[in-house]
């Protein structure tokens, strides 16, 4: 990380660029063909290491447009008991940072893949973590714990290396605020639905159209929505909005029953959201 302190967050990381990689590259394709994203999160290792590797496969086969791979923590803030649970048994299962690497470059997805996790887990993989991401098949980085300007060295390291870092932006985040975010952003901007942790919801919130017509005015990146989001006509009235739609809980409930369950539900959110 020392590496990252000559170097300004404004410098490295300001600077979006949507169309470079193979994220932009996705989004401009869905949208000249009049389609949005559906990002699909897992917790790598669970419901175990073998048959985490079939559920990456089985996503990109059932419509998923970008997969997350969430990296086990023991102490996930931010996430509901669906996926805190998912971190557990995966950690059960001795999955590390590495593994992680491991199981998404033997999964060789043709789809781009975000590395999704809290910071200490990418501290302890050393200054080379983002080269070595990149090798294993990743192409964006998420950081739940991480705000704009909390740290900027880590944000420049980050923002400076081969990875897309893709940055998250609150329901209550004031309109300068999301202007900020995006311009330290790359890949899209994942707009959390509403406060609270990860989880699945009976309903949308009611403020979620103006809150991504206000984003939509901050930044030119690609928007995607998530948390909470969990059945099809819930993925097909965000997509209205929206570039992108994120499941998480929903798939990761689903993947602990059979990789097959979780299969049917991301084609049923596809088409739902493709409006068939």
């Amino acid at each position: 990380m020392g590496s990252a302190s000559a170097t300004t967050l404004s410098d490295a990381a300001a600077a979006p660029h949507a169309g470079a990689g193979p994220l932009g590259g996705r989004f401009a394709d869905l949208a000249t063909s009049g389609r949005k994203a559906l990002v699909c999160y897992v917790t790598a290792g669970h419901p175990d290491p073998t048959r985490s590797l079939d559920l990456l496969r089985e996503l990109q086969e059932a419509g998923a447009d970008v997969v997350e791979v969430g990296v086990p923590f023991s102490d996930p803030m931010a996430d509901g008991p669906v996926i805190q649970r998912s971190s557990q048994v995966a950690l059960e299962h001795g999955m590390t940072l590495g593994q992680t690497l491991e199981l998404v470059e033997r999964a060789r997805l043709e789809i781009p893949v975000v590395l999704f996790s809290y910071l200490n887990p990418l501290l302890t993989g050393g200054p080379d973590l983002l080269e070595r991401a990149a090798r294993a098949g990743a192409h964006g980085i998420l950081v739940t714990d991480l705000p704009v300007g909390a740290d900027p060295d880590r944000e420049a390291w980050l923002g400076g290396g081969p990875l897309d870092f893709v940055r998250l932006v609150a329901p209550t985040t004031p309109a300068g605020r999301m202007a900020e975010i995006g311009r330290h952003g790359r890949g899209f901007v994942y707009l959390i639905s509403r406060m609270g942790v990860t989880g699945e919801r009976a309903e949308l919130p009611p403020e979620l159209p103006a809150t991504v017509s206000r984003l939509r005015g901050a930044t030119d990146l690609p928007i995607c929505v998530g948390f909470g989001i969990s059945r099809p006509e819930d993925a097909a009235a965000v997509a209205r909005l929206a570039d992108g739609v994120v499941v998480g809980s929903a798939i990761v409930r689903a993947a602990g029953e059979s990789v097959a369950a979780a299969g049917a539900l991301v084609r049923a959110l596809r088409r739902a959201m493709d409006g068939h």
